[in-house]
């Protein structure tokens, strides 16, 4: 029986066009090896670079854009958050039948652009009882020890846990610590039908 649901956020709660970012880069100059871009990314995603040195490290790969110009591309990649996800969450936290926990791979930038483009961000926020981006707690996934970080954090137990997440890497990584998992497809289903999607877990 579930007691604790981890969810992720974006492409789950905030829908994303994953491509965005790329194309509006490509738009800046010539693009840089692909291994360089995803080595800075990474380290800004788990808070090893500031926001400044981010920007830094892109103004060199791109040296014709304007810091606006590179803040512009990468957050292209967030769109919009419908309202009935909260409505649902919502009614979720005020049953209290299960721990909320959000696990998220997100950077400074994007969390900022959330907080001023979401007018009920912090509504959202406060319906669970732990909030995680990764950026903050130095830890991302896929990698096995964010899972493990939250399951020590709460004292709870795998069998106990579902774990949401559109990016199969993420569940497939859940799934090997034996947190139940449900890899959502954003395209064809919804968050709030969590309960009769995975109704054999609930």
């Amino acid at each position: 029986m579930i007691k604790n649901i981890i969810f992720d956020f974006g492409d789950v709660f905030l829908n994303l066009d994953k491509t965005a970012t790329l194309k509006e880069l490509s738009k800046l100059g010539d693009f840089p090896i692909p291994s360089r871009i995803q080595e800075i990314n990474n380290l800004y995603e788990i808070g090893k670079i500031s926001t400044t040195e981010f920007l830094e490290n892109y103004q060199k790969m791109f040296p014709n854009a304007s810091t606006q110009n590179l803040i512009e591309a990468w957050n292209a990649i967030l769109l919009d958050f419908p309202k009935y996800r909260l409505d649902f969450l919502q009614d979720l936290a005020l049953k209290q039948d299960y721990k909320l926990i959000l696990l998220s791979n997100t950077n400074e930038l994007h969390i900022n652009w959330v907080k001023e483009n979401i007018s009920f961000y912090e509504t959202f926020k406060s319906c669970f009882d732990s909030f995680y981006l990764s950026h903050e707690i130095h830890l991302r996934k896929p990698n096995s020890d964010i899972f493990e970080f939250v399951l020590e954090q709460h004292k709870i137990t795998t069998n106990h846990t579902i774990f949401i997440d559109d990016t199969k890497e993420n569940t497939d990584s859940a799934a090997k610590l034996g947190i139940h998992t449900w890899n959502n497809n954003p395209k064809t289903e919804d968050i709030t039908n969590l309960f009769t999607i995975k109704s054999d877990l609930f």
